[in-house]
């Protein structure tokens, strides 16, 4: 399983929460500034992908997958993302143009970064953790 794989079911959820066109969205796309997404439907977002693709996306994944080995304290202080905290992010979210990204960032607009392709690989990486689970089990 990859992001191309799942990106027509993530493509038709995205089109299903926030009641827009297929059409009008690409994997590119930014779910807030290009789709209108709000904070809430981000909780609808994740709730429909875990239900379709039966798996569990830990509340704050996307970020926690971004800081990656990084403390807390190295990714963010004083709610803006630090200097290495941005090149973890940007590592992370590899898929998101870097001129989307400016010199600073708030931690709470890290989601305006948020593209289709985004959800994809967060499907991708939920599935795969998912069944590390099982064979550990």
């Amino acid at each position: 399983m990859n992001a191309e794989s799942v990106y027509p079911k993530v493509r038709s959820i995205i089109a299903d929460v926030l009641v827009i066109e297929e059409e009008d969205i690409t994997p590119d796309s930014r779910l807030i500034a290009d789709l209108g997404a709000e904070s809430i439907d981000f909780l609808d977002l994740v709730f429909q992908l875990e239900k379709e693709f039966e798996i569990k996306i830990p509340r704050g994944q996307l970020q926690k997958s971004a800081r990656g080995e990084l403390s807390e304290a190295q990714f963010e202080q004083k709610g803006m993302v630090t200097a290495e905290g941005m090149t973890a992010l940007k590592q992370y979210l590899s898929e998101v143009p870097a001129q989307y990204f400016g010199d600073t960032l708030k931690v709470n607009d890290i989601p305006t970064l948020f593209t289709v392709q985004t959800f994809c690989k967060l499907v991708v990486q939920a599935t795969k953790d998912q069944k590390m689970g099982e064979v550990a089990l």
